[in-house]
């Protein structure tokens, strides 16, 4: 339950606490007082958007913030799907900054506001006189249904098992249409396919092949260049080895005469050395190339090959052309493989099907199993409310598959004996709505393990002795839940245990929303007051008091 409220900083409230009695709680002043900017705050924290505008001093930010007791109610689970702190505690709070960002937290943990409406629907639901129009719309009247069949779990088995079908079928869909462009393309793709795999292209292989050309287009101006190279180093007449033999042989006698040359002597002969190698390696190369022209015009017409493939794919190099190769490949081997690929997704598919259908069914007929037993309980309550040949039939229709099952709720209602039953948009005033969404309200209370339950004028329309019995319902469902109702009758201000008045305080330079929790002798002054007016006469004082008592007695008993 609601133990602590706090806003401040918000629309006409500079800051107000509220701290709510268990069972039902009241609240009533003029119109216009701020009651339903208390609504709005509390709004915040079940998710709403918030701007800027709400600020009360633009240049502070906005703090709502409720506790919650929330000990006995069944909601761990979602505390730990959401990775969230729990204890018996849950402190829930909403902060509008001065530039409009919104942050939320639960129990000092940020949270979106997924997160936020997930953990606080579980704690707080608020009617107001929007939902006696969703109440005409049937998505409203199929929550309504499962609400009551408490079918939470045959309805989290259908959705797990409806956006598996979805994802199955929109894999077998896609790849249907795939296969249709790609069969188009296939005998293209396979031709360029198979001419780039018979050219049997190798990483690396243009490169070598024009070197390679390069040497066998050059070779007898190569062969006479390294002959003249090697003829430099090393010839029977005069060559540079043979000057270093000099060298070493001088260097050689004098190092013996002192160590001091040895050095010079052992590099030179370390030269002497490489150069022989040298000279051995450039015979070597000579004796290597050879002038073929068949090989050179087989490297020119492979080479020619290349280039053409390149050109035709505009790629620069060979690589660019052993990718495409191996991504038409693959668009080949797909389009031979379709067949399979598709008998696999169509039979997954099938099987997503199968499994949808057996969880509509189920939560079809956890659906069907209720409709009488509403129709029977909500007529009851309505005759007691002062409608006697009110009657509600529910119908519901099966269709295609959708995010909430495949049935389709409409409640039919007529107020008057005789009269066929219709949609409820088009017969029920505002009397009828505001008595059957009590009537509704009432019975769900007992299938919802809900903390709290806030009424927004349930009673518009209604009065006398159909006001008292709305109250007493009220009075009925604050032992199991906590109850706030925002009324305008004095017949259920008189039901309250506790009595919160909320007014406009005009003392400062700027008019303020305040709340405050009514005596037993303030009480009988505001419930006289909505009996008889401003300045209620003795015998209004006197009813006034009466009713309270005999609440009171009644509480005691």
């Amino acid at each position: 339950m609601l133990s602590h409220l706090l806003i401040k900083n918000y629309a006409l409230i500079d800051e107000l606490e509220l701290a709510p009695d268990r069972e039902l709680n009241i609240i009533t002043g003029e119109t216009g007082a701020g009651k339903s900017i208390m609504l709005g705050a509390i709004g915040l924290l079940l998710g709403n958007r918030a701007d800027t505008r709400v600020l009360y001093n633009p240049e502070q930010k906005c703090v709502i913030e409720g506790t919650f007791g929330v000990s006995g109610y069944i909601i761990e689970r979602i505390f730990d799907e959401e990775e969230l702190d729990y204890s018996d505690t849950c402190i829930v709070r909403r902060e509008i900054g001065v530039s409009g960002k919104s942050r939320a937290f639960v129990n000092d943990t940020p949270v979106n506001l997924e997160t936020l409406r997930r953990v606080t629907s579980q704690l707080m639901d608020i009617h107001s006189q929007h939902d006696s129009v969703l109440l005409g719309s049937n998505e409203y009247q199929l929550e309504i249904v499962d609400t009551y069949a408490q079918n939470d779990s045959q309805l989290r088995s259908y959705r797990t098992d409806y956006q598996t079908y979805r994802t199955k079928k929109a894999v077998y869909d896609q790849l249907q249409a795939e296969a249709s462009s790609m069969r188009k393309e296939f005998d293209y793709n396979n031709f360029l396919y198979e001419e780039l795999a018979k050219a049997q292209l190798q990483p690396d292989e243009q490169e070598l092949l024009e070197q390679e050309l390069n040497i066998l287009e050059n070779a007898e101006e190569i062969k006479e260049r390294l002959q003249l190279a090697y003829e430099y180093l090393d010839n029977t007449e005069q060559s540079v080895i043979d000057f270093l033999k000099g060298a070493v042989s001088n260097l050689s006698y004098i190092s013996k005469l002192s160590d001091q040359y040895e050095q010079l002597q052992q590099r030179a002969q370390s030269s002497l050395i490489e150069l022989r190698d040298l000279a051995d390696e450039i015979s070597t190369e000579q004796d290597r190339v050879d002038v073929d022209d068949t090989r050179a015009e087989t490297i020119r017409e492979r080479l020619n090959l290349i280039y053409q493939l390149q050109t035709k794919h505009q790629v620069k190099d060979i690589a660019g052309l052993i990718e495409l190769r191996d991504e038409l490949g693959q668009k080949v081997s797909k389009v031979l493989n379709l067949d399979d690929e598709l008998a696999d997704a169509k039979a997954q598919t099938e099987a997503a099907r199968a499994q949808l259908q057996t969880s509509a069914e189920s939560l079809s007929d956890s659906r069907q199993a209720v409709l009488r037993p509403i129709e029977a309980e909500i007529g009851s309550l309505l005759h007691d409310l002062g409608m006697p040949n009110a009657s509600l039939l529910i119908q519901a229709e099966t269709g295609k598959p959708t995010p909430t099952g495949v049935d389709t709720i409409s409640f039919l209602f007529s107020a008057n004996k005789g009269v066929k039953p219709q949609q409820l948009k088009n017969v029920a005033s505002g009397g009828e709505f505001s008595r059957l969404m009590m009537a509704i309200k009432y019975i769900l209370a007992s299938k919802r393990s809900l903390p709290t339950i806030i009424f927004d004028e349930i009673d518009t329309g209604v009065s006398g002795e159909i006001a008292i019995k709305m109250g007493n319902m009220m009075h009925d469902m604050a032992h199991s839940h906590q109850i706030i109702a925002i009324t305008h009758l004095h017949q259920i201000a008189g039901q309250g245990t506790a009595h919160y008045f909320v007014y406009k305080d005009h003392s400062a330079a700027k008019t303020v929303s305040r709340i405050k929790k009514l005596t037993f002798d303030e009480r009988v002054n505001e419930i006289a007051q909505m009996i008889g007016g401003k300045n209620p006469s003795p015998s209004a004082l006197k009813n006034a008091r009466e009713i309270l008592k005999q609440r009171t007695t009644a509480s005691v008993k």
